[in-house]
């Protein structure tokens, strides 16, 4: 009777040792699932504070857009004077219209790029505004590419038409600079 007793005791504690470790195991597995949880929650609100910050970044260029266009637009009146270019005819923003009369009258005539390569050299005003345009739609350009998380933005800015007008005044600019 004894060794039954001992036996039972025994049975028992080898039980309550397995029910120990199978809620230990239990325990230990739901504390590495919630901390795989917690450590996605954490990575996707890190996530999304970075792009609401862009988002914040981007909405203040949006807003400021208008300051920018009119900069950018007070430095091609000129030039577009000199070369004798007229804005496109159509409801676009000015500035649309302005590059778009320039990037129009350089496909139809080749030598536009002449034409402005003679004013950058001839004239330290037309020269300036092209530096002037050429830097801040860089700047603008670089703004957008670094605070937009896609990049359809900046890429949309930098395929369109200023992208176009930047590569356009650098070939100018890069003949007239040539030749001094």
């Amino acid at each position: 009777m004894q060794n039954t007793i001992i036996f039972s005791l025994f049975s028992l504690v080898v039980i309550l040792t397995g029910v120990a470790l199978w809620y230990i195991y239990r325990t230990n597995s739901r504390i590495s699932d919630m901390n795989k949880t917690l450590e996605h929650q954490y990575n996707l609100i890190v996530k999304m504070q970075s792009i609401l910050k862009n988002k914040y970044a981007t909405n203040a260029v949006a807003e400021n857009a208008e300051m920018i266009y009119q900069d950018l637009l007070q430095s091609l009146i000129p030039i577009m004077a000199a070369i004798d270019i007229m804005p496109r005819n159509t409801s676009e923003h000015p500035l649309w219209r302005a590059l778009g009369g320039i990037m129009d009258e350089y496909a139809k005539n080749p030598f536009t790029l002449e034409k402005l390569r003679r004013s950058i050299k001839l004239d330290t005003e037309i020269a300036r505004n092209v530096d002037n345009y050429m830097r801040r739609a860089d700047t603008f350009l670089h703004h957008l590419t670094t605070t937009e998380p896609d990049g359809l933005l900046a890429t949309t800015f930098t395929d369109g038409l200023l992208g176009k007008s930047l590569t356009f005044f650098a070939q100018a600019k890069q003949l007239a600079n040539q030749e001094n």
